[in-house]
């Protein structure tokens, strides 16, 4: 395929093209877009290396597939285009999640409704990172209600995020001054913030309510009751999620856990005697999503369930799933 990835100089755009190399995608050209302030830099690619260029409507004509790691007003604007000339368009932004007519997709759990869609989106990161560890237990289990907590890594912000959080806790450790903070509302250094995006009328923030609107439609389960909690925490990569469950059908921890150990995009980590449980730590850079402290929930009886996840969300987050959602489209 002839691939395009639209935002190549952020930090979704380069997991884009690594992962495109790492799973060795078949590409007869492989071209990097963005803004002009970043075209003639030069990144190295699985073809060698690429000069950015400029982005235009014009060059996305000449592509197969075009993979978008750019805002959601940016994919508003081009998208369409870009589909009706016959080019298959995964966009990594919001902007199309929750048209019906576009398919939402993390391909453990609902490839199927990839179709014969020339544009599907990639979930929020923090729900990609959450359905691939809830439908397996679905299926074997039931689900009734879903309770959540994310805490969510600088990245979850772009590079910018990255920086920041370097840069305030060096002010802090190395000047002996006070964070500053421009990307997040406080300071990120040696604290936590619970809010991340704004505040709805229900008093949930937009990145709370994307993980209940999109778990829902990927799962296909529109009326499934989900609470979350969102916090951003000083961390560089990988968000992490403690999740209760309350399941139709009676639930054990043993039972739970080899449902998950057969689950695609899932590793088992669980032996707390031995220090072994999903943390950001053990999971950077990991395609599969830890799961981990599986143990009985007792609010909910035999039919409740709590466990904790760590996932890249550069990675599974964003950047893998959509190659994988590309992987699927080359197969069809």
């Amino acid at each position: 395929m002839r691939v395009g990835v639209i935002g190549a100089s952020g930090a979704v755009g380069r997991e884009l093209v690594d992962v495109l190399g790492r799973r060795a995608f078949p590409m007869t050209s492989l071209r990097l877009f963005a803004s002009a302030r970043s075209a003639g830099n030069k990144l190295k690619t699985p073809l060698g290396e690429a000069e950015i260029e400029t982005f235009s409507d014009a060059a996305m004509r000449d592509l197969d597939l075009a993979l978008l790691a750019v805002s959601g007003d940016f994919a508003k604007a081009h998208a369409p285009a870009m589909v009706a000339a016959g080019v298959h368009v995964v966009d990594n932004s919001s902007a199309f999640r929750l048209q019906d007519d576009v398919p939402l997709v993390v391909p453990e759990v609902n490839a199927g409704a990839i179709g014969g869609a020339k544009l599907i989106a990639n979930p929020n990161c923090t729900t990609a990172i959450l359905v691939v560890a809830l439908e397996p237990l679905r299926q074997a289990f039931g689900l009734k209600r879903v309770i959540v907590s994310t805490y969510q890594a600088a990245s979850g912000a772009g590079a910018e995020g990255m920086t920041e959080l370097e840069r305030e806790t060096r002010r802090v450790l190395v000047e002996g001054a006070k964070p500053g903070h421009e990307v997040f509302r406080y300071p990120l250094p040696f604290n936590v913030i619970p809010q991340i995006d704004s505040f709805q009328p229900n008093g949930y923030t937009r990145e709370e309510m994307k993980v209940v609107w999109e778990s829902r439609k990927i799962m296909g389960m529109p009326d499934l009751p989900i609470s979350c909690t969102a916090v951003r925490i000083p961390t560089f990569r990988v968000h992490a999620e403690a999740v209760t469950i309350e399941t139709e059908r009676p639930v054990t921890p043993e039972a739970a856990r080899e449902v998950l150990r057969k689950a695609a995009g899932v590793k088992v980590v669980d032996d707390p005697e031995a220090g072994l449980y999903p943390m950001p730590l053990t999971a950077t850079g990991q395609d599969d999503v830890e799961a981990g402290r599986i143990r009985a929930n007792p609010v909910f009886g035999d039919r409740g369930l709590d466990f904790f996840l760590c996932g890249d969300q550069l990675l599974k987050g964003a950047a893998l799933n959509a190659v994988q959602i590309a992987e699927r489209l080359r197969a069809a």
